[in-house]
């Protein structure tokens, strides 16, 4: 087993939670600048970040961090964080332009929370992700309430207010079930009276 590092398409201002960095905490905080992600299967994922005092610490758990310094006074643990541990050693970062800034709901620990879209994370080279039921992008999201949280794109529904309508999560889609390929072969065509 091995582990993959990699950087967040644009870095993010944040405070951590102290308690995860010092032995004896001076302040509740430190600000800090979010720049990595760390994915060991069958763990959280860990978040890389310069701190204030010019040190980089690695691999604190994404509940360590806030984007406001109120948010580091809710009571946040890693089920709140993100849904999933990690499942795969591989994974890329990216930022879609058309989700880029989004308000978004998502669910944590089975309670909807509002929030903003951040970036995206698809593992890779996994058990999972090549099973299309079991595939999935990983939403990061900033929210309101000054945390961060990981989702699964199936928790986590986007309101773009010139495109789409409804409130809340949509019901009836079902998860894909098959994979295709331009180069199926098909079926022989059966042929009138040809010998067997």
């Amino acid at each position: 087993m091995y582990e993959l590092v990699g950087q967040l398409p644009h870095h993010q201002y944040v405070f951590v939670d102290t308690a995860f960095t010092h032995r004896a905490p001076e302040t509740p905080s430190l600000p800090a600048i979010w720049f990595g992600l760390v994915s060991y299967p069958g763990r959280a994922w860990g978040c890389n970040v310069l701190l204030e005092n010019g040190a980089v610490y690695r691999n604190l758990p994404l509940h360590a961090l806030a984007h406001t310094t109120e948010g580091l006074s809710i009571p946040w643990g890693p089920r709140d964080a993100q849904h999933w541990d990690c499942y795969s050693s591989g994974f890329t970062t990216l930022c879609y332009d058309t989700l880029r800034g989004l308000e978004c709901l998502a669910k944590t620990a089975d309670v909807q929370r509002q929030g903003v879209y951040v970036c995206t994370i698809a593992p890779m080279g996994d058990a999972y992700s090549s099973v299309p039921a079991q595939a999935k992008e990983l939403v990061l999201v900033a929210l309101t309430n000054g945390r961060y949280t990981l989702q699964p794109t199936d928790r986590v529904v986007f309101r773009d207010l010139s495109f789409t309508v409804g409130e809340g999560f949509p019901r009836g889609l079902k998860r894909q079930e098959h994979t295709y390929s331009a180069e199926e072969r098909l079926a022989e065509p059966e042929i009138e009276g040809a010998a067997v």
